[in-house]
């Protein structure tokens, strides 16, 4: 499965199960506590990820949340 993960095209093996957008971003190494995702144009709440498919040809946005202040 070919997928673009902030504009760069990742490769994931097939599995005869389609992969959940939770297990593609642990493969991908992320914090789920951390992160916001934008799946296909679309900012998903962290409570879908786990019924969320992914599929050859999706596109994710995956942006790292930062904390600091004054």
């Amino acid at each position: 499965m070919k997928i673009t993960v902030n504009g760069l095209l990742k490769v994931f093996q097939n599995s005869s199960t389609p992969l959940s957008l939770s297990e593609v971003i642990k493969d991908l190494g992320h914090n789920p506590k951390l992160i916001v995702v934008e799946f296909n144009g679309i900012i998903l709440p962290q409570q879908d990820w786990d019924n969320q498919a992914v599929k050859d040809g999706d596109n994710l946005e995956i942006v790292t949340i930062v904390g600091g202040g004054a």
